[in-house]
């Protein structure tokens, strides 16, 4: 009897049964999966394919790991020839022509300033690991123990990690070594009730009398940690010029200015690493998700006056990962010569565009912002009364009726910001002009379809807003 093909395995998955056995094994802590209860079984470019034949626009992206989409020809191909190949697919550290070659073309993406005298350290898959890593390396190379880190930050869910974040809720890591928390400028909601580049300015003041302070209570620190773009803080750009005054200041203290590209990098942008806008040149960058092509891939690249680990210091039994490194050298080039950075960075802006758009039609987007193909958007009570500064309070309860709407509709979005109320779009960088058409159409129709159920109204037709 011949073996079932994938289509007729596909139609003999029963999802409801999957789900139930899900539920019934996996721990608590599962989060995608309680939102969007969908069972995948294809997935090409942007589009997945749930077992009950239904189809998405995944605007999740694997949290930005899928800069290509899904299974993309580029990525797919490194991996079979290197399957075919009969290379090694387990080294730890040894050095391989498939590592030299993705260590080669991620260094040739690198700015040229920091590429110069770099040196790269390839540790745990995830990016925690490499954030870790970051921590552990500055604070071996200066002798220090403190951090510097963000407002409203996300470093990962291992200890050191969770501490730099700004969450205190996310685990019991986070409540040890705690940094000196600086504020990260966030305009909707500006914690001085400013917005705009004056908030910007007071914020990079506040830092530089902080550590100038000799009462200022901080510890010497070993780093600052920042992200040019905060992702799971709600989708925050850093202003460019606020990002030059933490370069600035750091390095008058001495300080090493470690960057937080695990999702930001690789055109995500529309630059090929986020800290590209401003100019920047830090002294640690911690690299992951798109750097792999899809498969796990972390590392840490930093100057190299900071390389004083012994042999063995930091290691990782998985930080070889060939096929991670195969399908990620193709990922980076591909990104490099189709100019997808650029692609990321024009298409954003029309995307942005619409956005602001229905925000103009729909009150419960209080705000809408972004870099790239890194968009957000703030979801509030439209009927609430407004601050000063115009924002009203985050519904995050319309919020997740938004996304469950848009899910609805095929679309697929994740929340995120200080109260779960920010929708994030992570769309793959090969995502078409139809498609990004059509993710704002599905979009506006499942943040009116929500908020009219949320006023007691009866749904439009599709297309008209109230």
């Amino acid at each position: 009897m011949p073996t079932p093909g994938p289509a007729a395995a596909a139609s003999a998955v029963d999802p409801e049964a999957i789900l139930g056995r899900q539920a019934a094994r996996e721990s608590a802590a599962r989060t995608y999966a309680r939102s969007l209860p969908i069972v995948p079984v294809r997935a090409q470019g942007m589009t997945v394919e749930g077992a009950d034949g239904r189809r998405y626009l995944d605007c999740l992206s694997g949290a930005g790991s899928l800069a290509l989409g899904h299974n993309h020809p580029v990525a797919l191909q490194a991996i079979r020839e290197l399957l075919d190949s009969g290379a090694p697919l387990h080294v730890l550290d040894l050095a391989t022509p498939v590592k030299d070659a993705f260590t080669t073309e991620l260094f040739a993406s690198l700015p040229e300033e920091f590429a110069r005298d770099a040196r790269i350290q390839f540790c745990g898959p995830a990016g925690t690991d490499a954030v870790e890593a970051a921590l552990k390396l500055v604070r071996t190379a200066t002798g220090r123990s403190g951090l510097l880190a963000f407002t409203g930050a996300y470093h990962g869910m291992t200890a050191g990690a969770l501490a730099a974040g700004g969450d205190r809720a996310a685990g019991l890591g986070g409540a040890s070594g705690r940094p000196v928390r600086l504020p990260f400028p966030y305009d909707y909601r500006c914690p001085f009730g400013l917005g705009g580049p004056e908030a910007a300015r007071i914020a990079a003041r506040w830092t530089e009398s902080l550590l100038a302070d000799p009462k200022g209570g901080v510890e010497p620190a070993a780093g600052m940690i920042v992200e040019p773009v905060q992702g799971e803080g709600g989708v925050l750009p850093a202003p460019d010029g606020w990002l030059r005054e933490m370069r600035r200041i750091s390095a008058a203290h001495g300080i090493p200015l470690i960057v937080d590209e695990v999702q930001t990098g690789v055109g995500r942008t529309g630059a090929f690493w986020a800290v590209q806008h401003s100019g920047v040149v830090p002294d640690v960058m911690v690299v992951s998700k798109a750097v792999g092509g899809s498969l796990p891939l972390a590392a840490v690249v930093y100057r190299g006056e900071l390389d004083v680990w012994a042999p063995g210091a930091h290691a990782g039994t998985f930080r070889g990962n060939q096929l991670a490194m195969a399908a990620g050298a193709a990922t980076l080039r591909f990104v490099r010569e189709e100019r997808l950075a650029e692609r990321a960075a024009a298409l954003g802006e029309r995307m942005l565009a619409g956005l602001r758009a229905l925000h103009c039609l729909l009150p419960a987007m209080g705000d809408v912002r972004g870099r790239g193909l890194m968009l957000g958007v703030e979801i509030v009570d439209p009927e609430a009364d407004a601050d000063p500064l115009g924002a009203r309070p985050a519904a995050p309860g319309l919020a997740a009726a938004v996304r469950q709407e848009a899910l609805r509709r095929g679309l697929i979005v994740e929340l995120g910001g200080r109260h779960d109320s920010v929708l994030r779009l992570l769309p793959p960088l090969t995502m078409t002009d139809e498609q990004a058409e059509t993710v704002l159409e599905r979009l506006g129709e499942a943040v009116h379809a929500a908020s009219a159920a949320h006023r007691g109204l009866p749904p439009a037709r599709a297309g008209e807003y109230r």
